[in-house]
């Protein structure tokens, strides 16, 4: 293959330079996108064809001990991969939680070049990483689970601000994470209903802390640090009728911080109960359109199968309860827990029917795109492989109209949905699948097609369908290298690990070192993550941000 390849004549969506649809040519030389090519250059005729950059996906669970887990716990899932909603063969390498190579080829396909693991346990991030050498096709990185880290939850009580700097630098040194993840910080009883519960000030056992301290100092951490990456978080009490009041009390305990929100979809919940279960993401969206400082991604909820993964131990049984469903529980050594749970959402259930439509109006009603981008928090909320049946849903208002005849009747009357006649553009496409994840991550080489970036890019036929259009890219090119042609994969490439380059501080081996010993089932010396373990890599700089 030549070293450089001109893409001729399509019609270019690149948000982050202001072109919408501009018909014009790429040039791309030693993987990265160039002003011209010099001498010899491959050509790809692009003429009547989209382009658009490479797909980054800010939230998904795809690399873990979690996600390992739920492979093995769920022998039965095998179904289509490709085209899920249309029929055709079956395969046995795993629907809601396919094998590591199946899950990159997935995302090639697609169109996606960058994606990132949204949650994972210090101690398990050796087999975290692991993972994600073996996915093919995709850079990625993986955010660092802190919301309930003993060590921190000790700082925190003794008041040691700067202790809990440290060490949130050295675990991010150590585990080469890319950033800081909260989920339900502080465990607290999440399952009681809104009208139960004392918000963010309700105490932790044993700590004498409260989820707003541990909100406020990671955040604090996370800018000290200058991470590329605001703090991410899941928010307390997932899933449950009323949570959207501790989402709301979340958002305003960090007023003018940089915080990214995940599926918000999940904390969008009005009701005392099931009963009278309610969206609320008119309220949710009103708060977010006011407030610059918060971006979301929306963990849309699809129909059909999914593994419900996640660090939120208490909820996970709490939907064990619930459904009478299968369950795997882990409490992680002093760090995190973990729970999985299998689900299947359905049209006709009147939860999972305003489910589905809260995440829609999330996307509707949120009026700036830069800051709510696409996710089904997979497999949480359904696999990946249905972002095209989402985009579809975004672009056509008749479709959405459609499916509104399919789902159960009292979703008519309690969602907004039938009333939104919005239809995002491709343009708008464009920003919540690739140029807004990548801004909101940092990473400055990714999401855009302008000289300089990573020649990360997917073509696309413009058909009139839209899931049909996006269910498999014309072409994909990773790092310039064409690897994906009229929807199939024609050559692998093993993708970047990426992780946010923080200094590390060895003046707190001494401490910790005696705390492995009477706390961890690994010795300190084979805690932290060496170089040369991530054969393809990138350090991400930090600094303040501006």
């Amino acid at each position: 293959m030549a070293s450089a390849i001109r893409i001729k004549g399509g019609r270019v969506y690149d948000p982050l330079h202001g072109l919408n649809g501009v018909v014009k040519d790429l040039c791309v030389e030693d993987g990265k996108i160039v002003q011209e090519c010099h001498g010899a250059a491959e050509v790809i005729d692009a003429t009547n064809l989209v382009i658009l950059p490479g797909g980054v996906d800010i939230h998904t669970h795809i690399a873990s001990p979690a996600v390992n887990a739920a492979r093995g716990l769920r022998p039965e899932d095998h179904r289509l991969l490709c085209c899920p909603r249309k029929p055709g063969l079956r395969s046995g390498v795993g629907f809601t939680v396919p094998s590591t190579f199946t899950t990159g080829y997935l995302y090639a396909q697609l169109g996606y070049t960058t994606v990132m693991e949204a949650a994972t346990p210090p101690i398990g991030t050796r087999h975290t990483h692991e993972e994600l050498n073996d996915i093919p096709m995709v850079d990625k990185g993986c955010y660092l689970l802190m919301g309930n880290n003993e060590f921190i939850l000790q700082y925190l009580k003794s008041g040691d601000l700067e202790k809990i700097k440290r060490y949130v630098a050295w675990l991010l040194h150590s585990l080469k994470g890319f950033g800081l993840k909260l989920v339900n910080p502080g465990g607290v009883e999440q399952w009681k209903y809104g009208k139960d519960v004392e918000g963010l000030d309700e105490k932790v056992n044993h700590f004498d802390v409260t989820p707003r301290q541990i909100l406020q100092a990671l955040t604090w951490v996370n800018e000290e640090l200058g991470l590329p990456h605001s703090i991410h978080i899941h928010a307390n009490r997932l899933g449950v009728p009323g949570n959207y009041q501790v989402t709301l009390e979340t958002m305003r305990a960090l007023e003018g911080k940089r915080v990214h929100m995940a599926h918000v979809q999940f904390h969008s919940y009005g009701g005392e109960d099931y009963v009278s279960f309610t969206s609320k993401a008119k309220e949710m969206a009103d708060y977010i359109n006011g407030h610059p400082n918060v971006t979301v991604d929306v963990g849309q909820v699809v129909f059909g199968d999914a593994t419900t993964i996640t660090a939120d131990g208490p909820w996970q049984y709490r939907l064990h309860k619930l459904t009478k469903n299968k369950w795997y529980n882990l409490d992680v050594e002093v760090e995190t827990g973990s729970g999985i749970v299998p689900y299947t959402y359905r049209e006709k259930n009147y939860v999972n029917a305003l489910q589905w439509a809260i995440g829609l109006e999330t996307f509707l009603l949120i009026k700036d795109p830069w800051r709510v981008f696409l996710s089904t928090d997979h497999p949480n909320g359904g696999p990946f492989l249905y972002y095209p049946w989402i985009i579809k849903l975004l672009m056509d208002a008749e479709f959405r109209s459609q499916m509104l005849k399919r789902v159960h009747k009292r979703v008519l009357s309690h969602t907004m949905l039938p009333h939104l006649s919005r239809e995002y553009s491709l343009y708008e496409i464009a920003i919540i699948t690739r140029a807004g994840p990548a801004r909101a991550l940092g990473l400055r080489n990714k999401g855009h097609l302008g000289p300089g970036a990573d020649a990360d890019i997917a073509i696309y036929v413009d058909a009139k369908d839209k899931e049909e259009m996006f269910e498999r890219a014309a072409y994909v090119l990773k790092d310039g290298k064409i690897v994906v042609r009229d929807g199939e994969v024609v050559e692998s490439c093993p993708g970047r690990t990426i992780f946010a380059e923080v200094p590390g501080d060895d003046d707190l081996l001494t401490e910790l070192r005696d705390k492995f010993e009477k706390y961890y089932t690994v010795e300190i010396g084979n805690f932290p993550i060496p170089l040369e373990d991530l054969p393809f890599h990138q350090a991400v700089p930090t600094g303040r941000p501006v």
